[in-house]
Parts: C-alpha cells; structure tokens; sequence
C-alpha cells in the first residue's frame, strides 16, 4: 500500500488547514499532474472540476532564499503565501519525486506580515544564522486554485487544478497542473482519478516541483539534456522503498528529457530518456526477485517498446555523425526525420501516459508491496540485498566475459548487457557503502567496468553496423560504403577488452 499521509484531516492548500503554530512537521503525499494547455477549456467545462464543492481561490506565494540560495541547499523550500487576507507560512523539505509521487515533511503557520518568522521552524539548525539574515524574495507564484473534493468508490480524493505563472526577475514560466491527494479510502483511486481526467485532458506525470521550476529559471541553459544525478540511498532503506526510489530518479530523469524533446527535438535529450529507460529496466532486472507480480512483465513489455522507438533514432543520430559528405548522409536524413516523427507521436500517445501512471501505480502501490513471500526481503534495509545483487551481477559478468576474443558476438553483446547492469546497480547503491576505503574501491570498481563496457560497446557497433543499414536498406549503396566498419580495429579492440574484463574481476569489491 502507498504510504499515508500524517495530515490526513488537513487540506493541501494552507486555506482550509488547521496550521495554527505548531512546530511538528506534517507530510505532505502528492501526485503531481501536468495539464495540456490545448484541453484546458475541455477540462474546465466538465462536471468532474463543476461539481458543489469547488472553490476557486486566488493565491500569491513568494519564495525566498539568500543570495547563495542557503535554503535550497539545505534541502528546504520557504515561502509565504497570501490568500485573501490572511499569510501562510510554509517551509518544505525538498525531495524528488518518488515514481510521480511526492512525499514531503512541511512546516506551516500563519504569520502577520510578508517576511519569514522562523521562530520554531527547522531552518536556524540547518542554516548559518548570519546567512538567515540575508533572506530575500526569489521568485513568485501567482496562481488561480481551483479545488474540488472527489468521491470514488468508497475513497475521497482531493483535485486541485492551478493555473497561473511563476515570475523571477524578467523570466515566467507557465503553470498549469493538477495535484491528487488522497484523503481517505484505497489509494488506487487517486490513480483512477487521474486516468478519468486524462480522458478529457492529456496528462503527463510531474516531476517538479514549484520551488523547483522556480529555481530553473534562472539557468542559463533550460533546454540542456539531463544527465541521471547521483542517487542517495540511506544505509537502513528498505528493500522496497529503495526500489521506489531508484523507479522515481529514473522516471524524473526521463520525464525532464522528454520534455526537452518534444520541444526542441534536442538529440542529446533523446539520448539521455533513452539512458533514463535503460537504467529503469536495469533496475526491474536488478530488483526482480522482490517485485515481480502480476504486471510486471507488462510493464517490462511497455518499457520495452517506447525504449525501441528511441533507440532507432538514436542510431541514426550516431550514424549521421559518422557520414561524411551531404551526398552520403541523404538517405540518412530522410530516415532520421521519419524515426524522429515516430519518436513525437510514441511521446504524444495515450499509450506513454498510460504507461507512465500504471508504472508510477505500480511502485507505489503495486501487489508486489503486499506479497507475504517477499515481505522479508521487502522491509529488510536494502544493504544486504544490494550486496547480494552487486555479486550475482559481478558473477554473470565473469562467466559471460570469458574468452571474449573467441566467443561469438551475440554471447559477446550478452556481456555486454551483463557489464550495463552491474554498471546501474553500482551507481544506484554506491551510497550504502561510505567509508574511505568503500569509496576508494567503488572508484577503482567503477573505472574498470566503465573501460571494460567502452570496448565492449566499440566491438557491438562494429558487429551491428551491418545490421543497421540493412534495416534501412542501404547496403550496397554509397552510403553504406561511407560507414563501411573499419574492421582492422577488431583485434586490437577484442584484446583490451579480454584485458579490462581481467582487470575489472581482479578489482576488490566495495560492496564488502
């Protein structure tokens, strides 16, 4: 089951909670929902956000931090929010979203004027207090709130529709999403809620916050791919919560790059969503054992085909990059614009969003969260099972690696797959293990297999060059002749990977 929130009585907008001036933090339990703005007329003239006991509010929240934006690097956010006449205070602890879903510890009040009173509140422990004096407005939110509680089989859930924009300095951003709380009853209606809305209106999953989008504004390169950030796991996670976790940076990951794609048809984005897709299917690989179920090979089956639609353009952006001359890259061309047009219509489908909410439900709250075979494994901290999966992956990649100059490539690109996985599992549980000498061996560890799958990958474009531009029906054409392989490489390339698979078995392992 997905975890409940603490402020169950409370309402999400500090309008209708009782915040009163308490010091315990409340968790806050989201799932987050960006809107299409072609639909937005469609979905307000619907009974779903119409019915009697809709509210619409008007809100300006103002964010604020230091120069050095201390706040944000604590981890926190902090802003006040007017409504009418009366001033709310919030502060936040700030995390990724978890497979869609955020789950965050807050701090509210009402305060009687415009700037922070952190009396009480967990920023002065966190803070310098000379920096705490530097506080100032960064950015502000303006929005229109319409809020409407939903009765779904027995469960009350909670829809509040923003629109609006965030303003920092001479830079906005639009705002136009939806967030579900599930107040009470079986959490799966929250999801069913969302798949209702996204019926009328096209809904993508959201993976930033306000405070975040706030923050980004100020980047000088908005449209730049996102490479995966490091995952910090906590020594005493659970199995299961570890899995969610992984599940949400890789989502995040995806989804921030997808949108960079589907807006600019940014190559490098692509590129990067399509890493996001294989660290994702590493990690149901990885964690199989604990979180197969009844949807779990359905999901694999999904992830599976929009990873296929990105990997033919991503081909052919790497074989465009090699072609010399305009004649030789034409037919190229012509493929790489089809390719991208199956990319943006597999981004735009119902079929991505669909898979995108059931993934996000599944992780959350999937049968696997409630099988009495694994509960041991799934609420054990996830030290020992990450040990356990680094070795079996090490183990496969030694015995699939042997002989790699006389196998053949097929059981060669299996290695390869094998060295991909061990790769994902060690930089999702590199955390678990601090210590000088778990992070001296962990870099060392690392170094090798990243060597080991350079040479690796350089044999599998030379063995599936040929496969490529016969898919494409170029062989024997100028093109084709353009990117003949350089076979002489073969050799040379077979021994140092026989000597860095050598090299990387005989690194000491960190996980130990």
């Amino acid at each position: 089951m997905a975890k409940k929130t603490k402020r169950s009585e409370a309402a999400t907008d500090g309008a209708d909670a009782n915040v009163g001036n308490g010091v315990a933090p409340t968790e806050e339990f989201e799932l987050k929902l960006e809107v299409d703005p072609s639909s937005l007329d469609a979905l307000l003239a619907t009974a779903l956000l119409n019915s009697a006991t809709a509210t619409d509010r008007v809100q300006d929240s103002v964010y604020f931090d230091t120069p050095g934006e201390a706040v944000r690097k604590a981890g926190f956010s902090l802003r006040v929010r007017t409504i009418g006449d009366r001033r709310i205070q919030t502060i936040k602890a700030e995390s990724a979203a978890a497979a869609g879903l955020f789950v965050r510890s807050e701090w509210e009040r009402d305060v009687d004027r415009a700037h922070p009173v952190l009396d009480d509140t967990p920023l002065p422990g966190a803070i310098d207090e000379a920096q705490l004096q530097q506080l100032a407005p960064v950015f502000h939110v303006n929005v229109l709130r319409k809020t409407v509680l939903l009765e779904r089989d027995g469960a009350s859930i909670e829809a509040v529709l923003d629109r609006g924009e965030i303003v920092a300095g001479d830079r906005s951003d639009r705002v136009l999403e939806i967030e579900l709380e599930r107040k009470q009853g079986d959490p799966a209606a929250m999801f069913d809620v969302a798949r209702e809305i996204d019926r009328i209106a096209p809904l993508r999953l959201g993976v930033l916050t306000k405070s975040e989008r706030g923050y980004a504004l100020g980047s000088a390169s908005p449209d730049k791919p996102v490479k995966a950030s490091a995952l910090a796991l906590q020594p005493g996670t659970t199995t299961a919560a570890a899995f969610q976790a992984i599940v949400g940076a890789c989502l995040r990951q995806f989804r921030l790059n997808e949108a960079i794609l589907a807006r600019t048809g940014n190559a490098g984005a692509l590129h990067q969503a399509r890493v996001a897709l294989r660290r994702l299917r590493s990690a149901l690989s990885t964690f199989k054992q604990v979180v197969r179920d009844d949807d779990y090979d359905r999901i694999r089956t999904e992830l599976r085909w929009i990873a296929g639609e990105l990997g033919r353009a991503r081909n052919l952006d790497v074989l465009l990059d090699r072609v010399p001359g305009k004649a030789a890259a034409a037919p190229l061309r012509a493929a790489h614009g089809t390719a991208y047009a199956a990319v943006h219509a597999a981004l735009a489908s119902a079929r991505l969003r669909g898979l995108m909410l059931d993934l996000s439900e599944w992780a959350a709250i999937g049968a696997w969260m409630s099988d009495s075979a694994t509960a041991e494994t799934r609420d054990r901290p996830v030290e020992a099972f990450a040990a356990d999966a680094l070795r079996k992956h090490r183990r496969r990649l030694k015995r699939l690696g042997r002989k790699l100059d006389r196998i053949g490539d097929e059981k060669r690109h299996a290695a390869r797959i094998e060295a991909k996985k061990l790769r994902y599992a060690t930089e999702f549980f590199a955390g678990l293990f601090p210590g000088k000498k778990s992070t001296r061996r962990y870099r060392r560890f690392a170094k090798a297999l990243e060597a080991l799958q350079t040479h690796l990958g350089d044999l599998n474009d030379l063995a599936t060059a040929p496969m490529v531009l016969a898919d494409l029906g170029l062989l024997g054409t100028p093109t084709a002749a353009a990117l003949e392989p350089d076979l002489s490489r073969r050799a040379p390339l077979l021994a140092k990977a026989v000597k860095a698979h050598d090299r990387l078995i005989d690194r000491k392992r960190f996980w130990t």
